[in-house]
């Protein structure tokens, strides 16, 4: 049977009430209950197509009714609209505790499991079998009934503490505005970002400009403004986020990331697990937390002596040339700006007007398409939940659509900060035989446009949206039709990463380039010296940024390996041990980063963000190849997209990668990428 038309399985965004979505959640719920009893009370042998088969239709009506609620909660906040999806959450993470305790569900896999039957399954459906028994497990199916009960009520709370977490963040980043009216104030920063926050201003009644916590207006202070005092301020006001040091005290995350630390630690001990961050690894490549700090240890005896040169140029650089003489946290963007024009006569802003909007998703779809033989297509008149909001669908060569997404470009109010990618709908194969396609969310925090004029992005920008869209890739161009194993689902989360990794490799080559850079006032490509440029600036402080991003990894990962006491400042005390470990920029004692890590305490990168690095071992690795045969060789591309974007979570992704690559990764290819020298 042929998938029916993309269009017609979207969500109707503009018949979403508020009013309407406790009862439509709740009667969601009692249907799945109903069906699960039903799966349930069959007496014949288990099989596919009475037991995996209508749970993965459970999951599915899951995602068409509860996803879109979650995701109008990320952008479109509202305090009301929050309070009913906190309430709608509660009921929902009970059904899901519950379904992963459900003896008799158990029962029936762990039978079809030890049949001739599964041994007649392909390697996917193996696999969606082989999980469902792992999270069973996980899930504290062989726990009492009164652990079962306390599991369930940390699994509760667990996922309010996220929640409130990231409402507080948002609201805390919302709370706190600084209004301008002497433009002198101002000084450095370029006519776009002037113009930006002049339209914030516009936006609530006032004149002059307004600077926000939104990291487009943070982004321009930080590396443009001339005025020392006012980059402290912003930078104080950033850092302090959902902190008690903050101007807005009552969003303070302090209590709720003792909590989630200490109900993971509770989770995981009921479990049989020493720290939370072995629970977290049972699902993941790496298979133990001595292999992940060692990994990460590596890497930051390797970067930090470089880091500690870099440092060294760039204070060197602001006593010369900007007369500051003590290189304060709140100096570091704006030297390293100024430091970075001076060696390679290049700035985000000059390379800013070559990535107009459009131009640059036409070029980054021409990549794609030439790549893995795919062709996109922008839809008009689908119902979104914002005006800026694009749909476009994916076909393949002989014209059939296989995937859709949707496009949230630009920062704005009410809307949660940074960059992701979420499933909309997965690719499935339902049992009448009809083909569901994937769709996903790409939603992004980007400069909007200003006074009418089309925007136009940061390399850095650009190099965010190719990351994204490698996620989108990973979920849309799967070829597998089992829900659990589909796309990115069931992809370990130290893998998930390497498409998304690999995918911003194309924002550095002339080839790819070429294809989506356009100046947008003369046309222009991005000229040769530009370029040179560009290229010699990938490896400007890179051990600097690489060092961070391992301080974030191994904060995260110590927080949950370590037990934990009842003292919430042992966060600060964690934190500042990382630091004098692998740091080389220590921020001011007020520095709260931990209360606004949204990542670890309101997402899935718990015990995980070193996926980021992990993954990027993989990613360069793979990325090496086409550096062999040809950027855009359609050939490598094929294999890519055969092999890591088909294959979903059914397969291992060593053994995809190797499938991919010919042989195991390589760490040299990462750290040639990052301008580290290889010992």
């Amino acid at each position: 049977m042929k998938a029916r038309a993309i269009v017609e399985q979207l969500p109707a965004f503009s018949k979403i009430k508020l009013e309407n979505v406790l009862d439509h959640v709740q009667s969601l719920i009692a249907q799945s209950q109903l069906k699960l009893a039903n799966i349930t009370s069959i007496t014949d042998k288990p099989t596919w197509d009475n037991l995996v088969a209508p749970l993965e239709a459970i999951y599915h009506d899951f995602e068409q009714v509860w996803g879109p609620i979650g995701h109008l909660d990320a952008v479109c906040y509202s305090e009301e609209w929050h309070q009913v999806y906190e309430d709608c959450l509660a009921q929902v993470t009970n059904f899901y505790t519950e379904l992963g305790q459900n003896s008799a569900l158990f029962k029936r896999f762990a039978a079809f499991a030890a049949s001739a039957d599964y041994q007649t399954l392909n390697l996917a459906q193996k696999k969606v079998v082989d999980n469902a028994l792992r999270d069973f497990r996980l899930s504290g199916i062989d726990l009492s009934s009164n652990n079962q009960t306390h599991f369930k009520d940390i699994s509760q709370r667990l996922s309010q503490c996220s929640s409130q977490f990231g409402s507080h963040v948002l609201k805390a980043t919302q709370a706190w505005s600084m209004h301008i009216t002497d433009v002198s104030k101002l000084a450095g920063l370029p006519d776009s970002a002037l113009d930006l926050l002049a339209q914030y201003a516009q936006q609530k009644d006032l004149t002059g400009w307004r600077i926000t916590l939104d990291f487009p207006s943070y982004h321009a202070i930080m590396t443009y403004a001339d005025d020392a005092e006012l980059r402290q301020a912003v930078y104080k006001a950033y850092a302090t986020r959902a902190s008690d040091q903050s101007d807005f005290p009552e969003f303070d995350n302090a209590s709720l990331i003792n909590e989630i630390r200490i109900l993971r630690y509770q989770k995981a001990q009921l479990l049989g697990f020493e720290s939370y961050a072995d629970y977290s690894l049972a699902t993941k490549m790496v298979q133990s937390p001595d292999q992940v700090l060692s990994f990460l240890r590596d890497l930051a005896q390797r970067a930090k002596p470089q880091a500690l040169q870099e440092l060294a140029e760039l204070e060197a650089f602001g006593q010369k040339n900007l007369d500051i003489t003590h290189l304060e946290p709140w100096d570091i963007s704006y030297v390293s700006e100024k430091l970075k024009e001076q060696r390679f006569a290049l700035s985000q802003e000059i390379l800013k007007p070559y990535f107009p909007v459009d131009h640059t998703l036409s070029g980054m779809f021409g990549i794609v398409s030439r790549l893995f033989d795919i062709h996109i297509e922008q839809l008009a008149n689908i119902d979104t939940w914002h005006s800026d909001v694009r749909f476009y669908v994916i076909k393949n060569a002989a014209g059939h659509q296989i995937a859709g997404f949707y496009l949230d470009l630009y920062a704005r109010e009410n809307k949660r900060g940074g960059a992701w990618m979420d499933v909309v709908h997965s690719r499935w194969r339902k049992s009448s035989g009809e083909l569901i396609l994937p769709v996903a969310y790409l939603v992004c925090n980007f400069t909007p446009p200003v006074a009418g004029k089309q925007a136009c992005l940061t390399h850095n920008e650009v190099t965010t949206l190719f990351h994204e869209f490698g996620h989108g890739l990973h979920h849309m161009l799967t070829e597998m039709e089992q829900l659990s194993v589909s796309g990115i689902s069931g992809v370990p989360w130290d893998a998930v990463e390497l498409p998304s990794q690999f995918m911003e490799n194309f924002c550095w080559e002339r080839e790819s380039l070429d294809l989506m850079s356009k100046h947008i006032d003369t046309g222009e490509v991005l000229p040769d010296h530009l370029l040179n440029a560009l290229k010699e600036s990938r490896h400007f402080q890179s051990a600097m940024m690489l060092l961070r991003q391992i301080e974030f990894s191994l904060f995260d990962f110590m927080l949950h390996m370590e037990q934990c006491s009842e003292s919430p400042g042992d966060i600060l005390v964690l934190m500042q041990r990382v630091r004098n470990e692998v740091a080389v920029v220590f921020p001011p004692s007020y520095h709260r980063f931990a209360h606004s890590f949204s990542h670890i305490f309101a997402g899935g990168y718990a015990a995980g963000y070193f996926s980021y690095k992990w993954a990027e071992v993989l990613s360069a690795d793979a990325f090496s190849l086409f550096e062999e045969t040809g950027v855009l060789n359609a050939d490598t591309g094929q294999r890519f997209k055969n092999t890591i974007l088909a294959a979903g979570g059914s397969l291992d992704p060593m053994h995809l990668f190797q499938a991919f690559r010919g042989r195991l990764p390589q760490i040299d290819a990462l750290l040639r990428h990052s301008g580290i020298k290889a010992a």
